[in-house]
């Protein structure tokens, strides 16, 4: 995907907005060009502050995830026993819900940073831990064979060949993980926080019916999500720069 076809897409979407705007004339659906102006205004004051603060969640999400799932995935990958152990409980634990164990980790952890990166934790670990898993699984027997005859143990093999053949599942893993982070960032800053986007969204739009500020806070999640989808996507392109030669 293509910065410029980003900027036409979001063009469009401005001008469909516009008209939409014209249309119901109602406060809750501001003219977007209000909404620039706000975001422009609000982003060196409270919105910036609450943009940082949402940043620094979801990296610390995504960070947690990665330092524990991959490990965990590459190890399952590469031991068939170990897979058949843990595989019912991954399976069992994978398609739960994890924002409804929103107050449970409220109650375990308080309030403050800990229990929002808990929660996004808890999903992006599962969604990266399997996906890892598959890759690392799904090497051809003939290439381990190849390597360990050269006398590499278990180690170098998870160094030198488990580990850079999952890369791209990885990268792939956390781009996909994105979207999820930033939506269940949303709901976990509903909870027990004066700080971060979600809260500033909920406050400005519910409790001060401030609109055009409701959504400059809307804009700012979005430009969080594609931010860090494109980081992402620039590190695969550095990092696995064999998989996009022609």
């Amino acid at each position: 995907m293509k910065r410029g076809q980003v900027l036409v897409a979001a063009i469009a979407i401005g001008v469909v907005w516009e008209g939409l705007a014209l249309i119901v004339r109602r406060p809750i659906l501001p003219l977007p060009t209000l909404v620039i102006q706000s975001f422009i205004t609000e982003l060196p004051r409270d919105l910036g502050e609450h943009f940082l603060a949402s940043l620094w969640r979801v990296i610390a999400s995504i960070a947690l995830s990665v330092a524990l799932a991959v490990p965990a995935g590459l190890i399952l990958g590469q031991s068939q026993r170990l897979d058949r152990i843990f595989s019912p409980a991954i399976y069992l634990l994978f398609p739960i819900p994890k924002v409804v164990l929103v107050p449970v980790v409220l109650l375990f952890f308080g309030i403050g940073d800990l229990p929002k990166i808990i929660i996004i934790f808890m999903i992006l670990f599962f969604q990266i831990l399997v996906l890892v898993r598959d890759q690392a699984a799904g090497l051809r027997p003939e290439l381990l064979h190849s390597v360990r005859s050269l006398g590499a143990g278990r180690r170098a093999l998870f160094r030198f060949v488990y580990l850079p053949a999952s890369l791209p599942a990885i990268l792939t893993a956390i781009r996909q993980s994105v979207g999820t982070a930033v939506a269940v960032l949303y709901v976990a800053e509903l909870f027990a926080t004066q700080r971060g986007l979600g809260y500033y969204i909920y406050f400005t739009g519910s409790t001060l019916f401030d609109y055009p500020k409701m959504y400059a806070g809307v804009l700012a999640m979005s430009l969080l999500g594609l931010g860090l989808y494109f980081a992402v996507d620039w590190l695969h392109h550095r990092l696995c720069a064999w998989q996009f030669t022609q």
